[in-house]
Order: structure tokens, then C-alpha cells, then sequence
């Protein structure tokens, strides 16, 4: 009954990813649940806690392959270790690229950098919507405190032609989980470990659109 409970609880909370609207709120009510905790699938937590070692292995890989110099170019973007207080992105349309680090299949490339696409962060108080508008890989999700220099993002991906997003917790190969850090000034990222497709590790960066 408790498991029943906790995927109606998810599929409420995420429901929003689905249609550009705004979220929906979990048994009355008046704003989403804010513990990401009460969300979270458990593969998703087991994905949140092995991070740093999937980062690390993902960035060695990715240096190894030759991408060095664009790497350092990135500045903070790929330190694992640095992050600034108020981690959430204020509501707005933002610049976000797409890195892609550790390639899952052998012989993929570790280190693949895609040009800037619009996304939208929205919503007001402790939880935000995050949503990529173009590209052929559109996640989208909610954005959930955690501490003072970090949040959480789950979320679950749209790929090519697909119009609406699954609810999380539905697909396991379509749910991400991720954490959201604010690495400068108007700078965030999302890091994603282990994706179902292409890379050990994702790491989308948000600047505001000008």
C-alpha cells in the first residue's frame, strides 16, 4: 500500500512535465511536494548517490579521449566540487548547452559538446520547473531543494518528434535524476549521472537567453 501511495504521490507531482502547464499539486495541496525524497524512484536515489564516482571516471575519460583544453575552457562547469550558495535558477528563458561525457558504448565518443538550445526554467517558491524546448533529447522536470549550495532535479526526457513528456517514475529508461548547481554569476548546470543514452554523464549548462 505504502509503494502504491508514493507512485500516486510521484505521478501527481511530475504530471506537469507532460503539457507545458503548470504543475500540479499533490492531495490539495497548494504548491508541489518539496522533498525530492518523496519523489525519487530508487534506481533514481541509487543514481544520486553514486555521483561523484561516476563524474569523476565520466571527466577522466572525456580527458583521455583529447577534449583537455576545451574541458579547462569551461572553467568551473566541470569541477564536481564547486558550487555557490542559492543553487536554484530564477523563473526565465535561458541559453542551455549540452555536454556529454563517458560514451556507454565502446567505441562511442567520450567527450561530445552540442551547440546552445532555449530552455525555460518556471514556477515560484521552493520548487521550479526546468524544461528544453528544442533538440532531439528534451528533458524536462522539477527542480527540489536540497542545502544551501545544491538542488535536485527529476525529470524525465522527451526525444525527437514527441510532443508531451512522460509522468516520472512511469519509464525507467526516460526518468533522469540530477543534481543543480549554481557554478557563477547567471551560470547553473544540471549534471545527470548515467543517462539511458549515449554518456555516463551529462552536464547541461544554463546562462540567461539575452
Amino acid at each position: 500500500m505504502k509503494r502504491a501511495v508514493v507512485a500516486l504521490m510521484t505521478a501527481a507531482t511530475l504530471a506537469g512535465c507532460g503539457g507545458r502547464q503548470e504543475p500540479e499539486t499533490v492531495a490539495g495541496a497548494r504548491a508541489p511536494v518539496a522533498d525530492w525524497r518523496r519523489v525519487a524512484t530508487l534506481s533514481d536515489r541509487d543514481r544520486l548517490r553514486t555521483w561523484r564516482t561516476v563524474w569523476l571516471d565520466a571527466l577522466g575519460r572525456a580527458r583521455a579521449s583529447g577534449a583537455t583544453r576545451e574541458i579547462d575552457a569551461q572553467g568551473a562547469l566541470f569541477n564536481p566540487d564547486h558550487g555557490l550558495p542559492d543553487p536554484i535558477p530564477p523563473a526565465g528563458d535561458y541559453r542551455c548547452r549540452v555536454f556529454k561525457l563517458g560514451a556507454k558504448a565502446k567505441g562511442g565518443r567520450d567527450y561530445v559538446a552540442y551547440p546552445a538550445y532555449t530552455c525555460r526554467v518556471s514556477g515560484e517558491g521552493p520548487v521550479r520547473m526546468f524544461e528544453k524546448t528544442a533538440g532531439s533529447q528534451r528533458p524536462a522536470g522539477r527542480i527540489f531543494p536540497l542545502r544551501a549550495a545544491r538542488a535536485v532535479f527529476l525529470g524525465t526526457l522527451a526525444i525527437g518528434d514527441e510532443a508531451r513528456w512522460l509522468p516520472y517514475g512511469r519509464d525507467s529508461a526516460r526518468d533522469m535524476a540530477g543534481f543543480v548547481d549554481r557554478i557563477g554569476d547567471d551560470r547553473w548546470r544540471i549534471a545527470l549521472p548515467q543517462p539511458a543514452f549515449d554518456s555516463t554523464l551529462d552536464i547541461i549548462e544554463l546562462v540567461p537567453a539575452r
